[in-house]
């Protein structure tokens, strides 16, 4: 069969694709995989997905809802009217404020592919969309895939995780922003006031800001995760999901709630590539959002035991971070005279121990590393005593 001949020049993959950033972690993940071949166990530290199974009563309604040949139908592209009414309420419970769940109110298949979609609502080519660096992946790559411009604001230690909001006024012709509180990698957590500054310099330049609030239930201490939306919904969407709060990570539904213009184009990308949440997965997520809230509050107790002990492993070790006042990980400074790549491959290859390097999440992530607290307390306190013979 012969084939067409369109030159030397002509390329298989288009040019967005070529844009992405390379898989960071590949030499890592074959790393691990011959760690493993070589019986060695491997403590994994580095994924960001719950241990801690699926609260049972949301189990229990997903049972049900599946055995309902009426959910087995095609479900509404904006996810189900009483989906969204649960939202709408444990958003008055949570924030105080008030949701029209027909409008304002959008089911998503998990919070990654709404942020993933936005930028394609939005953005024309070329036009510049902010990022937090180091941040998740996701706001970058979907800025790419949608021809956009990324623009990285730097989040340093000295400004205490914040973007610096001074340093932005020369990106007043931004057509969007992604943020995210707490924060995922630094685990930094931001005050209302905060929130109130940067979403009045959005305001003022019609800049569509997109709040990524998929930590905002797992937190410690004397901390309690505002609201971007607490601010108002004009300019404004939040984006959350059910897989940190409820352990449903692998059950894929979130929702984005605000401003009904930013909703809109989000939802008419979606009709377009999507055929929404599957219904019995929808009645599960209305069963975690109205049902007992103790799984909630036993999943931060975990997570502080968690955070307690690799904290006290990590003060002994001699290794510098703040202590964590929400999410679950710990953003730590990497030994003198390494790179985070080189200290990430080094726990892995003396101890067997998976972290995350910083520079995966940005240029201005080098210099530190993640761990995730996604393992029982006596896991961690292993990996710790491992740790103390990597030198």
């Amino acid at each position: 069969m012969a084939h067409k001949n369109r030159g030397e020049g002509c390329k298989l993959y288009s040019k967005r694709i070529e844009q992405l950033p390379p898989y960071l972690f590949a030499r890592i993940d074959e790393l691990k995989r011959r760690k493993a071949e070589e019986g060695i166990k491997i403590i994994d530290l580095g994924v960001g997905d719950p241990d801690i199974p699926t609260p049972e009563h949301i189990v229990e309604a997903m049972r049900e809802a599946v055995r309902d040949p009426e959910t087995h139908r095609y479900p509404s592209y904006e996810g189900m009217k009483e989906f969204r009414e649960a939202v709408a309420r444990w958003y008055e419970r949570r924030w105080n404020v008030e949701l029209e769940p027909e409008r304002e109110v959008l089911t998503l298949i998990g919070s990654k592919e709404g942020i993933a979609h936005t930028p394609l609502a939005f953005v024309n080519s070329g036009e510049k969309v902010l990022y937090p660096d180091p941040g998740y992946p996701v706001y970058r790559i979907s800025t790419i895939l949608a021809d956009g411009t990324p623009v990285a604001f730097p989040l340093k230690e000295e400004n205490d995780f914040l973007p610096d909001i001074s340093d932005l006024e020369r990106h007043k012709d931004a057509k969007l922003m992604f943020l995210n509180y707490p924060n995922n990698p630094t685990s930094v957590t931001a005050t209302k006031k905060f929130f109130e500054e940067i979403a009045e310099f959005c305001r003022e330049n019609e800049i569509i800001l997109c709040h990524d609030n998929a930590y905002s239930e797992i937190f410690f201490d004397d901390y309690k995760s505002p609201s971007l939306l607490q601010t108002g919904k004009e300019w404004c969407v939040e984006f959350h999901s059910l897989s940190k709060t409820y352990n449903m990570t692998g059950w894929r539904i979130g929702f984005v709630v605000g401003d009904e213009r930013i909703i809109k184009g989000i939802a008419k990308v979606k009709t377009n590539v999507d055929s929404g949440v599957f219904n019995a997965i929808q009645k599960a997520g209305i069963a975690a959002l109205e049902g007992p809230q103790e799984c909630v509050e036993r999943m931060r107790r975990i997570y502080k035991e968690r955070r307690d002990a690799l904290i006290e492993g990590l003060k002994k070790l001699g290794l510098k971070f703040r202590v964590p006042k929400a999410t679950f990980y710990v953003w730590a400074k990497v030994p003198e005279g390494f790179s985070s790549m080189e200290y990430a491959m080094k726990l892995l290859d003396e101890a067997g121990i998976v972290a995350t390097p910083g520079v995966g999440f940005g240029e201005y992530g080098e210099g530190y590393i993640r761990f995730a607290l996604t393992k029982p307390v006596e896991v961690i306190e292993e990996a710790v005593e491992r740790m103390k013979e990597v030198r």
